[in-house]
């Protein structure tokens, strides 16, 4: 697809795949790429898990400082604008998404991250949003992805102070889902994902939008939401499948078509 970014698709799993040397620096070529890649993950009908990998050696470190030492607000309002928006698309993907981090997941890498579903870490990974240290904030969602996973204060003292975190602790915190040796990540989250390949993907899809748009408003809000998706799901050809097969031969037999 891309020069920098490539889908790659095998046994219903797309992989997005960050490509550029020697850290998967997120310049512009790479938020463009991505963007169209998730894109193209999400309107693909035989992709029903994704994986956001950057290799053996890192995930990403961070947006490409070198082009963002001289630029000014105008710049910076149309960057962090991309950024936000393939970050948006990975995070509205219908299909279950996993974060493969290995070595670093910082800065504008960690906000890929977190943009996942899932996030499954190498034993030597380090994740962080050092972006304070130069003298700026999170941009691509650091300071309201990162609360809602991990709580306001911890998120705080994680943004603040712009320290890394090894992966150990990202999991004690709930950053992180799984940690995995380092040579494992990628199968780690292959495995952590293939469950949902042949699983009902319109119900996954409501299942995962219920959740993600009940998170930002009230209670009352959230259950009128579920209820829709809930109710909408009785017009699919897998709620006929999946209730036959259960009366007929019991619970987890079903076929489905993502239909």
């Amino acid at each position: 697809m891309g020069e920098l970014v490539r889908l790659e698709i095998a046994d219903g799993i797309g992989t997005i795949r960050l490509d550029r040397p020697p850290v998967n620096a997120l310049n512009d070529q790479v938020t463009t790429e991505l963007a169209a890649a998730a894109r193209a993950a999400d309107a693909d009908d035989d992709i029903h898990a994704v994986i956001i990998y950057g290799g053996e050696k890192v995930f990403a470190a961070g947006a490409d400082i070198r082009d963002m030492a001289e630029a000014s607000y105008a710049d910076m309002t149309k960057r962090a604008g991309r950024l936000q928006e393939a970050a948006g698309l990975i995070a509205g993907l219908g299909k279950p998404v996993v974060a493969a981090i290995t070595g670093y997941a910082l800065g504008g890498g960690m906000e890929v991250a977190l943009s996942a579903d899932f996030r499954v870490a190498g034993e030597s990974a380090r994740l962080g949003q050092p972006e304070i240290l130069l003298g700026v904030i999170p941009g691509a969602g650091g300071t309201q992805r990162l609360p809602r996973l991990v709580g306001p204060a911890k998120a705080k003292e994680i943004v603040f102070s712009g320290r890394m975190l090894k992966a150990a602790e990202a999991h004690a915190i709930g950053l992180v889902d799984l940690v995995a040796p380092d040579d494992a990540v990628y199968t780690a989250a292959h495995d952590m994902v293939k469950r949902y390949v042949n699983g009902p993907a319109l119900a996954i899809r409501s299942a995962k939008q219920a959740i993600d748009q009940g998170l930002g408003v009230d209670l009352a809000t959230g259950l009128e939401i579920e209820r829709a998706h809930f109710a909408a799901l009785f017009g699919t050809e897998d709620q006929r499948a999946g209730m036959r097969s259960f009366l007929e031969n019991g619970p987890g037999k079903a076929t489905f078509t993502g239909r």
